[in-house]
């Protein structure tokens, strides 16, 4: 039995067919995801010796408050962590979160980039700056775009179900004459398609000759001008 007939997903569970031609867009969601995500957790990895460092504030090494300085960066990073991944879920369901979520997220990035960057800031170095803000900086950033991108790739997944139907050969066939009829021709369809007592509008003209919406403006007033001149 062919596997891609049936509605069921591994582990029987119904999985939406994906729109033809939207494969690629969800292999890029997902490429993008994973990459977000592994940025975040090696910048969260990179910050952690430098949170260890301003915990322990130079408690000998292995000692109890030595080793209770790594649990520091890690609570902050969980929390973090936690906020993003639940983000996802709510913004991708439409739900918006309350502002103790959002004051939340930034607490705790706020606290990251202060904890990683003090000792940095009182030795009065420049490059000890910059070195230790990137990381920190790049997980700010990556965690506003991280949810917005999951979101909009998502939606590209399902784009090209819409508006991407097949165009009927009768009416492609159609399109591909009428651009090659003149201006003339749809003239001269008009005028041996009018008959007298017929009222020359627009809407007739598009009728009897097929022509565009704006162009039959343009035939209803030449041929109303010549039927005119006709019977004076």
């Amino acid at each position: 039995m062919n596997s891609h007939s049936s509605p069921l997903a591994r582990g029987g569970r119904h999985t939406p067919p994906v729109p033809a031609g939207a494969e690629s867009a969800e292999h890029v969601r997902r490429q993008v995801d994973r990459l977000c995500w592994t940025g975040i957790l090696l910048g969260l990895a990179f910050t952690m010796t430098n949170v260890q460092g301003f915990a322990a504030a130079g408690a000998r090494i292995g000692s109890l408050p030595w080793l209770a300085a790594w649990l520091l960066d890690p609570m902050v990073s969980l929390v973090l962590l936690a906020i993003l991944r639940a983000e996802q879920v709510t913004a991708r369901c439409g739900i918006r979160t309350g502002g103790w979520v959002r004051g939340a997220k930034w607490f705790t990035l706020a606290a990251t980039y202060v904890m990683n960057t003090w000792a940095a800031f009182t030795a009065g170095s420049p490059a000890l700056v910059v070195l230790h803000s990137v990381p920190p900086l790049v997980v700010f950033v990556a965690a506003e775009a991280v949810t917005e991108l999951r979101n909009k790739l998502a939606a590209a997944v399902h784009e090209p179900s819409v508006d991407r139907t097949p165009e009927q050969p009768e009416r492609k066939q159609r399109k591909a004459s009428m651009g090659r009829v003149s201006f003339a021709d749809y003239l001269s369809r008009a005028r041996q398609a009018w008959q007298p007592g017929t009222a020359v509008t627009p809407a007739w003209i598009r009728e009897v000759t097929g022509c565009s919406r704006g162009l039959s403006s343009r035939l209803a007033a030449t041929l109303a001008a010549e039927i005119g001149k006709g019977s004076s």
